[in-house]
């Protein structure tokens, strides 16, 4: 069993979170030995300066350069993480944003709203219709305008699907205050803020179901807000999504 099963983290369900697992686990690794170093510091020091040992006060001061040197060592090895591991880790994940573009990822909208989550599908032409905020309506929840032709089999859910194997682009975005979309077995999440729609992109490679929660602190039913998602093989996913694609042609048609 790794550190991060040992704090609690799940499992990894990923292609990238091996290298985030990876990341974490060195700065936990760390923080460990900085906690213990430091620990055994302020020990020695109350040993070594307890009142009894030293009855007069020294107007001299501490003579040694250890402590600077130990800062030192220590902004030294913070600097290698973020330089060594975050900037890499991050460059990587903008330099295969044009790759995921060009394998056919899965592409859904996410909107989050107080206290919810509702997923947009561009249906079988992979296009999404045109949104505007005047057709919200209690019956069209994200004011998609079926006068488009590309929305036409277009159709909303109130659970994620995805295909296993397979990239999925997540645009995200909020109908009302700042949300995050974090799940977290994928070692990603990004947030959701009014007006804009940024994408997160993953591979999931296992199926399973889990959930997903609001890593903002959004309002009195934040707590609540917590959403699912289910990583399907992918015929069982194209399956679903014909059918849910043919049910929204024969519902928008009409």
């Amino acid at each position: 069993m790794s550190l991060l099963e040992h704090i609690g983290l799940p499992e990894n369900y990923s292609a990238h979170g091996g290298q985030v697992d990876h990341m974490m686990e060195v700065v936990h690794w760390f923080m460990l030995a900085l906690f213990v170093g430091w620990t055994l510091f302020f020990l020695f020091c109350l040993w070594r300066f307890w009142h009894k040992r030293n009855p007069k006060a020294s107007y001299e001061g501490v003579q040694s350069h250890l402590s600077s040197h130990i800062e030192i060592g220590v902004i030294i090895i913070e600097a290698v993480l973020l330089l060594g591991f975050a900037f890499p880790l991050w460059a990587e994940r903008v330099d295969t944003w044009k790759d995921v573009q060009r394998m056919d990822p899965v592409r859904v909208r996410v909107v989050g709203w107080q206290f919810g989550w509702t997923y947009h599908y561009p249906g079988a032409d992979g296009k999404f219709g045109r949104v505007d905020p005047a057709l919200i309506s209690g019956t069209n929840d994200l004011g998609i305008d079926y006068t488009d032709p590309n929305a036409l089999d277009d159709f909303t859910a109130p659970t994620l699907k995805l295909p296993k194997d397979r990239p999925a682009v997540l645009n995200v975005g909020s109908k009302d205050v700042i949300h995050n979309y974090a799940i977290v077995p994928m070692r990603i999440q990004q947030d959701a803020i009014p007006g804009k729609e940024i994408p997160m992109w993953f591979t999931p490679v296992r199926t399973l179901e889990t959930f997903v929660i609001c890593g903002q602190l959004c309002g009195e039913g934040h707590g609540n807000m917590v959403g699912t998602l289910e990583v399907i093989e992918a015929a069982d996913f194209d399956s679903w999504e014909k059918s849910q694609t043919e049910a929204a042609l024969s519902a928008n048609k009409k």
